[in-house]
């Protein structure tokens, strides 16, 4: 009489592979979401959007690049980019809050007096240009073009500051000039990710300010 081992009996089940891991760059949906707003911005303080149509900024900065870095940020995180990730969400946040605070400067939903209404923009205009100060310092491991493109806003920012706060529309012309250039370099390097995505060279992002 013979008995058959289990192990010979036993149906061996195929091992599944595990699922593919999302890849793909996120800065071509990022930048071109954060471009919308930017350009925006550079047109309302060269004078070309006039205050009394500042409401315009809103669905640009709200839904395109408030939204849009949002979805970039998300699938940053969701491929392993926790710093690009970071740096797309607190962009979205911005924006975001941008829009809101234009909103409730127009509607009057926050109830700040005429008389406060700088004081209150440049409390949010603080706030911000020390988020974006601490990105500079925080990501200059990065190529050049990205540490060039924070040091940019962070510098429109502080020059809308002074302007809202001494009332100098020479100022805020010269912000323009500062915020036309952060979308330039913006386009650099959107270019850049799209023709590598698309099988092409590699452009020069310069080399990082620390190793």
């Amino acid at each position: 009489m013979t008995t058959e081992s289990p192990a010979s009996t036993a149906t061996t089940s195929p091992v599944e592979a595990p699922p593919a891991a999302p890849t793909g760059n996120p800065a071509l949906l990022g930048l071109p979401a954060f471009l919308v707003g930017g350009i925006g911005l550079t047109l309302y303080l060269f004078g070309y959007l006039p205050a009394a149509a500042v409401g315009t900024l809103v669905p640009m900065t709200l839904v395109v690049s408030g939204l849009g870095l949002l979805v970039a940020g998300w699938w940053a995180i969701r491929i392993g980019q926790g710093a690009v990730g970071a740096i797309f969400t607190v962009f979205a946040t911005f924006w975001l809050s941008y829009a809101y605070l234009v909103l409730s400067l127009v509607n009057d939903w926050l109830k700040i007096p005429a008389d406060d209404t700088a004081t209150a923009q440049a409390t949010f205009l603080i706030g911000w240009l020390a988020v974006f100060a601490v990105l500079t310092l925080a990501t200059l491991r990065l190529p050049l073009a990205f540490t060039t493109l924070f040091t940019l806003v962070t510098i429109t920012v502080a020059l809308v500051l002074v302007a809202t706060l001494t009332g100098s529309t020479g100022l805020l012309t010269i912000a323009g000039i500062g915020a036309a250039l952060f979308c330039l370099v913006a386009i650099y390097i959107f270019v850049d990710g799209m023709t590598q995505e698309l099988g092409g060279p590699a452009r020069s992002m310069g080399n990082p300010l620390v190793h």
